[in-house]
C-alpha cells in the first residue's frame, strides 16, 4: 500500500533540517540536513542553498511541505524583490539602543506590551529595522518588502512568485503585529523604517498558500517556537522547557499575553491560540561551561553531579555567564559561591546542573505567573535535555513530573504536522511513543539557596 508523505522543514540559526513524513502516522520515512554560515547577519540565499542539499531526493517526494524558521531574523527585499542587505538574526544585539527608543515612542513598557503582546527586545524584528534605518539609510530607502525567515524559503518554494505569506505566531514576534487583534499594525510597521513597505498576508493556521513545482501544497509554516509547540501537541497546562543554546519554556494558552516586564514574550501559535514564552540565554552552555572548567566530558560532568547532594553542600552557581535575558541582566557574569576547602569536583557539578535547572524553574514560574495557568505536564527537549543528570534532578528543583519524549526534530515534526493539515483538512492525530516519565521528591531547599544568590545580585 502506497503512503501519502509529507516535509517539515527546519530552517535554524545552525542549519537546515527536512524530515519525511507519513501524513498518517507521523512515522519519520527519511530526513536531511545541511550546515548554516555562522554569524548572527547572513545571507539569506545560503538557506535556499541548504534547503536543496537537505531536501535532496525528499522533497520532491512530499504531497506537501511547510517550514518552520528561526524567528524574528529581518528579510529586506527591493522593488524587484532582490535581497537588499544580508540578513540580521535574532541573536543580533546591535539594535539594544533602536528598542528602547521604540518602546519610548510607544508610549512605555505598558503600553508597548499592549500593543505587540511582548515588550521590545534587540531580537524583534522592528528594532532591526529601526537599526537600519539609523545607521544604514541608503539601504533602509530601498526595502519595499520585508520577510522572516520561514516566509523567505516559503516564497521561493511556491511556484506563484507573486504571493507573499505568513502566519500569525511568527509574525507576532515582529514588533508590528497586534495578538490583541490578531493583525498587522502597520503604523508600528512605517514607525520602525520610517516609511511604508509591504507585509505578507497572514494566512490562516490550515490554509494551502500555493504549490511547489512538483505539484506539492505549501502549508503557510511558523516560528522555531511554535512548531515546536506544534511537533510535541502541546495542550493547555503543558509547558515545553527546550534546553538548547538558550533556555525556552513556552505553553498554550487560549488567550493573549501581555506583560510589560518583558519576561514573558505573548507570541500567536501555529494553531489560532498562543504562546507565552519565557527565554533564558544560557541553557546548554551551562553544562559545557561545567564540563570545561573540570575538564571532563559531558557524561562524566552528569555522573559527578549525581554523586553529589542536594543543594551541593552549599555551592551554588548563578549561571548568567553571558548575561541574561530572564531576568533582564545583560551585563551581568556568572557567580560561583559556597566554595570551601572541602568542596569537591561532583559538588561543582552538581552546582552547574542546579543552577541551570533553577535558572528554568525561574522561566517556568514567570509564565504561569504571567498567564495564570498552572504547569500540569513539562516536556523536556534540547541538546541539554541528554543529561542523565538534567534529567534526573530536573523533577525535584521543578516540584513536578517531567516527560522526557524521544529525541527527534520537533520543529521539523511540527512543521510536518502543519503541512499533513494543509493537505487533509485537519490536524492529524499523531501520538508521540517512547516518552520516559522522570519523577523525585522535591528539594524545594536546592531553589530557595539559589533565589537568596539572585537577589542578593540584583544590583550587580
Amino acid at each position: 500500500m502506497s503512503r501519502t508523505l509529507v516535509a517539515g522543514i527546519d530552517s535554524s540559526t545552525q542549519s537546515t533540517k527536512v524530515l519525511l513524513v507519513d501524513a498518517d502516522t507521523g512515522e519519520v520515512i527519511d530526513e536531511g540536513r545541511a550546515k548554516h554560515p555562522e554569524g548572527t547577519e547572513v545571507d539569506p540565499r545560503a538557506w535556499l542553498d541548504a534547503l536543496a542539499t537537505a531536501g535532496e531526493g525528499l522533497l520532491e517526494q512530499a504531497a506537501a511541505v511547510a517550514v518552520g524558521g528561526q524567528q524574528h531574523g529581518l528579510v529586506a527585499l527591493d522593488e524587484h524583490d532582490d535581497v537588499v542587505r544580508d540578513a540580521l538574526l535574532w541573536n543580533d544585539t546591535r539594535s539594544a539602543q533602536a528598542a528602547v527608543d521604540l518602546i519610548e515612542e510607544m508610549g512605555g513598557d505598558e503600553a508597548c506590551a499592549r500593543a505587540t503582546g511582548s515588550l521590545l527586545v534587540p531580537s524583534i524584528t522592528s528594532t532591526k529595522l529601526r537599526w537600519v534605518r539609523d545607521h544604514e539609510p541608503e539601504n533602509a530607502a530601498r526595502i519595499k518588502r520585508v520577510l522572516l525567515p520561514h516566509d523567505y524559503l516559503t516564497w521561493h518554494l511556491n511556484a506563484d512568485k507573486s504571493r507573499f505569506t505568513t502566519d500569525r505566531g511568527d509574525a507576532s514576534g515582529t514588533g508590528y503585529y497586534s495578538t490583541v487583534d490578531d493583525a498587522w499594525d502597520p503604523a508600528l510597521a512605517e514607525a520602525a523604517l520610517g516609511h511604508r513597505f509591504e507585509l505578507p498576508e497572514v494566512a490562516a493556521p490550515d490554509a494551502v498558500v500555493g504549490e511547489t513545482v512538483w505539484g506539492a501544497k505549501i502549508a503557510p509554516g511558523t516560528g522555531d517556537n511554535m512548531a515546536a509547540a506544534l511537533g510535541l501537541n502541546l495542550k493547555p497546562g503543558d509547558v515545553s522547557l527546550s534546553i538548547g543554546t538558550s533556555g525556552v519554556a513556552a505553553m498554550v494558552s487560549p488567550t493573549p499575553t501581555t506583560d510589560a516586564s518583558g519576561l514573558v514574550a505573548g507570541f500567536a501559535d501555529a494553531t489560532g491560540r498562543y504562546l507565552p514564552l519565557a527565554c533564558t540565554l544560557n541553557a546548554a552552555r551551562v553544562l559545557d561551561f561545567g564540563a570545561r572548567m573540570l575538564g571532563v566530558d559531558h557524561g562524566r560532568l552528569a555522573a559527578l553531579a549525581l554523586e553529589s547532594v542536594p543543594g551541593a553542600n552549599g555551592v551554588t552557581l548563578l549561571p548568567y555567564l553571558d548575561g541574561e535575558r530572564t531576568p533582564n541582566r545583560p551585563d551581568a557574569t556568572g557567580t560561583l559561591t559556597g566554595i570551601t576547602s572541602s568542596t569537591t569536583q561532583a559538588d561543582i557539578a552538581r552546582a552547574c546542573v542546579e543552577g541551570l535547572l533553577c535558572s528554568l524553574a525561574d522561566a517556568v514560574a514567570n509564565l504561569v505567573e504571567s498567564t495564570g495557568t498552572g504547569a500540569e505536564r513539562i516536556f523536556l527537549i534540547g541538546g541539554g535535555a541528554k543529561s542523565a543528570a538534567v534529567r534526573e534532578l530536573a523533577p525535584a528543583i521543578l516540584g513536578r513530573d517531567v516527560v522526557v519524549p524521544p529525541e527527534r526534530e520537533y520543529v521539523a515534526l511540527g512543521a510536518a504536522r502543519q503541512a499533513a493539515w494543509a493537505l487533509t483538512g485537519k490536524q492529524p492525530g499523531w501520538e508521540i511513543a517512547g516518552s520516559k516519565v522522570y519523577a523525585g521528591e522535591p528539594t524545594p531547599g536546592v531553589l530557595e539557596q539559589y533565589r537568596r544568590l539572585r537577589d542578593n545580585t540584583a544590583g550587580w
